[in-house]
């Protein structure tokens, strides 16, 4: 077994938006930075984002602001956002979005130069900038180019199995590389998690394969860090049925904004239901609870979905705004859209929970430990505005960078510790000779099955306790699993690992989906249908049935002024 030392001042695990504004940042500031990801960083999960990415620029609407902006997303949030890092979010978007222009990011614009913003759910004005429908996929473009010119080493066929810590102060990580299984001893003063979110632990999601798999929850709890919100995930109203091994590929939110039609197999348009002021630009939550009654209820497509019809737009206007739509519905299901309606249903798309940080720099609790991105939680609460996420990457990446150089520079020596390094080691060498049974891939299904079954858009608590005692059952047979490394490399003992983190985000996802006893936003409990005031907190889990309950700072009064009214008709669902 060989086992390379690499010593840098800041190591990123996560290869995508992030990660890689974060490197850029620190890279600039003339920090030594390592970027390693278990994907191509052509090809992390930013590429898939397909709408737009928020800020209020003012550009076709010139009474947004920044306060607004934040208004809308708190209010969004079923009040479970904070404020602070709303704040921060909206207040520097402008700057991120200056920062992408100055890298060469092709936005779309007006005849007149102006950068062009679109409606994107459920926003006060027009503030979403995009690129076609393929807005992350130029964003990820632009950072790696940037970061090749900065000349940032990325070593993206890295699997990351812990990060080293003495006496709550991070020293490192450990990992192999997927295609030798040559072990990696990162040194770093500072780690940044930028891995992702959980939402591959439902059996239809927007993710491909083998990411958000839940890495950056057990990295973070395995080193000391905890996770906030779970239970609040977002299922996106439009992922395909079919085929099969395409099954939650998302088809954008902009095919609705661009004129969309709901309707299910009676032909009704059944959003006039559900939110007749804003139909099919309803917020996410509000379609993908609508989309998944119409089919409970009997009122679905053969295939257990309901229909997405742009037929009735010019074939020149679904060229121009949706060529990525009518492309993947070509090549996945022979299907044009221009002609033909499409077959949707509610797909697990977002982790809006995700590791605890401070609003400040997104600082973990353990020394030297930051988290950005879908593997932090708190700018979305409940219900996330689309757009926002894209444009949270490149403020608190940013913002991340910056700390993370500060954090490096005051350190006056990095204690390292040979136990913690001797753990990790041990634990591959473990899960190497596991010689069990029990097929890594098939404990997968069934996990994706129970958190489908039992942790879905509508939980109920006899369902989650269910839930608790099949993950019970999953984990004794987790134990028994056969690993076996082969020519094509060591993708078998990576997706043992994603297993471990899948389990430990569904066990947080269970615990605190039980004890949300109420429906909000995302979160809709059959048994609990109403919205309990005393229920506006965030929960933090940091392990097995631990969950604590933390308040929510105050919404500055600036911002109060311009939410209106939740809306919270319509979610009963039984």
């Amino acid at each position: 077994m060989t086992e390379q030392q690499v010593a840098t001042s800041v190591l990123v695990i996560g290869t995508g938006g992030a990660g890689l504004r974060a490197a850029i940042e620190l890279a600039e500031r003339g920090v030594d930075v390592t970027v390693v990801g278990k994907r191509p960083k052509s090809d992390a999960h930013t590429a898939l984002a397909a709408g737009g990415i928020n800020a209020a620029l003012g550009t076709m609407d010139e009474g947004d602001s920044w306060q607004q902006h934040a208004a809308d997303t708190i209010k969004e949030s079923y009040l479970l956002a904070n404020p602070e890092i709303v704040r921060t979010v909206a207040e520097q978007a402008s700057r991120g979005i200056a920062d992408l222009e100055r890298w060469g990011m092709p936005f779309a614009r007006e005849a007149d130069g102006r950068i062009s913003q679109r409606f994107f759910g459920a926003h006060t004005f027009r503030r979403t900038s995009f690129a076609g429908d393929y807005t992350g996929l130029e964003i990820q473009r632009t950072l790696v180019n940037r970061a090749a010119q900065l000349d940032i080493p990325i070593l993206d066929s890295c699997y990351v199995t812990r990060i080293l810590v003495r006496d709550n102060v991070v020293f490192g990580a450990y990992g192999f590389d997927l295609t030798n299984g040559t072990r990696y001893v990162f040194h770093a003063d500072v780690v940044i998690l930028a891995a992702g979110g959980h939402t591959r632990i439902w059996r239809r999601t927007s993710s491909r394969r083998d990411e958000n798999t839940g890495d950056s929850f057990r990295l973070a709890v395995l080193a000391g860090g905890k996770i906030r919100d779970p239970e609040l995930v977002q299922f996106h109203p439009s992922g395909l049925l079919e085929p099969e091994n395409a099954a939650g590929t998302l088809v954008s939110e902009a095919a609705r904004g661009e004129g969309g039609v709901l309707t299910n197999a009676l032909g009704e348009r059944f959003m006039a239901r559900y939110d007749p002021a804003r139909m099919e630009l309803s917020t996410r939550d509000r379609v993908a609870l609508a989309a998944y009654t119409e089919i409970k209820e009997g009122r679905g497509t053969p295939n257990g979905g309901v229909w997405l019809d742009v037929s009735h737009l010019p074939r020149e206007q679904i060229m121009r705004r949706l060529p990525r739509v009518y492309q993947t519905l070509l090549e996945l299901q022979m299907k044009d859209i221009t002609r033909e309606a499409v077959e949707i249903a509610p797909t697990a798309h977002y982790s809006m929970g995700g590791v605890w940080v401070s609003p400040a720099d997104h600082s973990t609790g353990v020394e030297g430990l930051f988290a950005i991105g879908e593997a932090s939680s708190g700018l979305h609460g409940a219900n996330r505005l689309g757009g926002n996420s894209l444009i949270e990457l490149l403020v608190y990446g940013r913002i991340v960078g910056e700390a993370a150089a500060a954090y490096s520079a005051s350190l006056p020596a990095q204690v390292r510790s040979q136990d913690a390094v001797a753990e990790a080691r041990a634990e591959v060498d473990e899960l190497l000779s596991a010689d069990g049974p029990e097929n890594v891939r098939a404990l997968q299904r069934s996990l994706r099955n129970t958190m489908t079954e039992h942790a879905g858009v509508v939980r109920d608590e006899s369902g989650l306790r269910k839930g608790l005692a099949e993950l019970d059952e999953l984990e004794a047979r987790i134990a028994d699993v056969g690993v076996h490394p082969d020519l094509a490399g060591y993708q078998d003992l990576a997706h043992a690992f994603d297993l471990k983190a899948s389990a430990l985000a569904a066990r947080a996802t269970l615990d605190c989906a039980l004890e949300r006893r109420e429906t909000r936003g995302c979160h809709n409990r059959s048994d609990f249908p109403e919205l309990d005031p005393a229920s506006q907190v965030n929960l933090v889990w940091s392990g097995p049935g631990v969950v604590e309950r933390e308040q929510i700072p105050a919404v500055p009064d600036e911002i109060a002024a311009l939410m209106r009214e939740v809306d919270t008709e319509g979610k009963l669902v039984e």
